[in-house]
This record gives structure tokens, sequence and C-alpha cells, in this order.
């Protein structure tokens, strides 16, 4: 029943988009600028790439093959993310290896460490970023692209970010701002859980604001506007990670995402992953009433019961709910996350451990509030002057209209 729930639920919403909004002409990302103009911005340049599966022009050619055959241009090395060059992994290390295709070396940047070293930049004075991401502060790529700019800077080395769209799109921007002092992996700067900008966009910010002396340069995406998602651009949606693998849970993971590190499933080792959501100690029908009576727009919470193969809860039957977007213009995914915390303590406090609640959240007054019984509405209202804040701090490195 869930990948039945879950396909229900990719019609419905496909269905329910109040606003479509298209594309007026071909959608370009940083790569195919990059192909078009003849690789002038890397001619001469002795080139470490950092990229994954999601590396790939308009038409499926990967990153990796265009600079290797590009004239001019020496591609000297390849760099991997999290989940491996292929994006396959969904293992805690990851070590170097050799690629196929090239014959270059692979520098894991999720392994012994998450930096380029200087032996690995020892043939490159320029360092090319090309993944896509999905517009989440915990989503870790953007953490390799911070990392790699600095060591750019302490080294030297020329940083080029072949620029991508947002798939959620580059308007809303929510959640609380992290916590200075609490930045990690997954969290490397202070901005909101959904920051509705670009990895080019943050890289011009990180260079200013976290004083990262590097020579950068952004390849601009081409037919772009803020407000279009994924969907509007005529671009083929690869899986950014291994449990992405729909626009629908890029939307959802924001806020699903956040109640990860506490013990319930978020539907890794399902067919939904981020579009489902419980524990064996849930009650699921309650859960669900309790979601669905704060009558957040654009979702629905169907009460259901699953068994992950995988991750947490393995083989174990979990109540829980689906969630089934209705409307992709009105969905709130943080919203949906705090509520999800709220209906949780409301429910299931005696169960539900909180102890990692703050490892994504990283706002400990938010954290507080939730634990202390507060409703959604209260919760939200906390963040509001620093989301309006962060809003103004970012208006300077925006380039898309």
């Amino acid at each position: 029943m869930n990948p039945l729930i879950g396909r229900i639920g990719t019609i419905a919403a496909g269905a329910r988009r109040t606003v479509p909004v298209r594309s007026t002409g071909a959608v370009l990302n940083g790569i195919d600028v990059l192909q078009r103009d003849g690789f002038a911005a890397l001619q001469g340049r002795k080139v470490g790439l950092i990229t994954n599966q999601t590396g790939l022009n308009r038409d499926g050619v990967s990153t990796v093959r265009l600079l290797h055959e590009a004239k001019g241009v020496q591609l000297k090395a390849l760099f991997s993310p999290e989940h491996g060059l292929e994006g396959r992994l969904d293992i805690p290390k990851i070590g170097d290896q050799q690629d196929a295709t090239t014959g270059l070396k692979v520098f894991s940047l999720y392994g012994e460490t998450r930096t380029p070293t200087k032996e690995s930049l020892q043939e490159v004075d320029t360092l090319v970023f090309d993944i896509q991401d999905i517009g989440c502060r915990f989503y870790t790529y953007l953490s390799t692209m911070g990392n790699a700019m600095q060591a750019a800077a302490d080294h030297g080395v020329r940083f080029v970010v072949l620029d991508r769209v947002n798939p959620v799109g580059g308007v809303s921007t929510a959640g609380p701002v992290l916590d200075d002092g609490d930045q990690s992996f997954v969290g490397y700067h202070t901005i909101p859980v959904r920051h509705g900008m670009t990895a080019g966009e943050l890289a011009r910010m990180f260079r200013s604001e976290k004083n990262i002396n590097v020579d950068l340069q952004v390849i601009r995406v081409e037919g772009w506007r803020r407000e279009q998602l994924y969907e509007d651009t005529g671009l083929t949606w690869t899986n950014p990670s291994p449990n992405m693998r729909t626009l629908n849970q890029a939307l959802l993971y924001p806020g699903v995402g956040l109640v990860e590190m506490t013990n319930v499933s978020v539907g890794r080792g399902t067919d939904t992953p981020f579009e489902i959501v419980g524990a064996p100690w849930i009650k699921e029908q309650r859960l669900a009433e309790h979601l669905n009576a704060a009558g957040l727009p654009g979702i629905r919470f169907v009460p259901v019961r699953f068994t992950p193969l995988a991750a947490k809860f393995p083989n174990e039957i979990c109540g829980g709910v689906q969630l089934i977007i209705t409307d992709r213009q009105s969905v709130d995914p943080l919203a949906i996350g705090i509520q999800l915390m709220c209906s949780l303590q409301a429910r299931h406090a005696a169960d539900w451990q909180t102890k990692n609640l703050n490892r994504l959240l990283s706002s400990a007054k938010v954290r507080d509030a939730v634990l202390a019984g507060r409703n959604r509405v209260e919760i939200q209202r906390l963040w509001t002057e620093e989301l309006a804040q962060f809003e103004q701090r970012r208006r300077q490195f925006l380039v898309y209209e």
C-alpha cells in the first residue's frame, strides 16, 4: 500500500498546483552555459571537479566527461561529496577511489577528511563545484562547497561554481536561523532551514560573511525565475541522494527531516522516504487526527502502518502518517515539521526521545518551546525577526529575478 499511497500523493500534488509557473524558454544550468560559451572560463586551467551523479548538462552528459574532453581544459582530479561520485552510497564514511571513465583519482570529501587537502590540490589551480542542492540548510552538499572554498583560499586556488536552480524555488525562506556557535557539517552557516538561494548565491554569501578570501566566479543559470519549481524548468530530475527521489520529497525534507534525529522513522528503507513518518510506539490514528486538526495548507496526513526494510526499525511494523501534498504552492514544510514535533509531544511525549532534537533544528529556543508544549503558531513567531534579518542579509547576494 505504501508505494500506491505515495503515487496517489504525487498525482494529487500535480493536480492541485494552483498557480502553475511555466518556463518561457530553455533553462540552462551553469554547465550548459559554460559548454555553450566554449568553456571560456576554464581555458588554460588545471581543474579539480567537485561533483556527483547530478553533475549533468541539459542533455544528460556528465560534467566529468565534458571537462575531460574540453579543449584547453586540463581535468586533473575529481572530488566527491556525501554518497560518493555516483550518489549510491548511504554509509558514514567513503574512501578515495578511481574513476573508471577518465582514470582520474576521486578524492572523497566524506571520508578521512571533508576538505580538499594540500596533496589533493597539488596539480590543481581551479576548483569547480557542480552539484545539485535541494534548498535545505542541513543537506550537506553546501557544507562540502563551503569547506572547499576555504581550502581554495588557503592554497591560492580559484573557485568556480557551476550554478544550478533551486528545485524548491528561490522565493520562500522559512525556519529558525542556525544559532551562532552551532555550526557543523549539517549546519555550515547562520542561515534558516529553508534558505531560498542557489549554490552560487550561497557561495557569494559564504565568501563575504565567513571572510573566505577566495577568487570566486559563479557561472550563472539562465532562463530560470525564482518562483519556478523544478517541474517548471524542463530539466530532467536526477536523484540528488539515495533517499531524495522526487520533488515532493525535496519539498517535505526541510520539515520532516527535522525529526529524523529522534526515535522516529522518516521513511528511509521504504519506497517513500520523507513522505512517511512513524514508529512502533505511534498510534497512527491519534497522530493523524492531531496533525489534520491543525489545518495546515496544502497537506493531508493519512494514518498508515508500514515496515521499513532498513535504517530505523528495520522489519518492525510502525504506526504513523503518510504526508500527501495537495497543493505545492501553499504547502509549508517548516510548519509541517514544527507541527509534527508539537503533535508528537502532545500525543506521545512518554515515548518520543528528544535528546537529539536540536541536531538539525539548531535553535535552542525553538526546541525548548516544543518541549514546553507551546503551539505551532507561537513557535513559528519565535523566528520572525531573525528570518526578516536574514532576508535583508541575503538580498545583496541574489543574482536571479
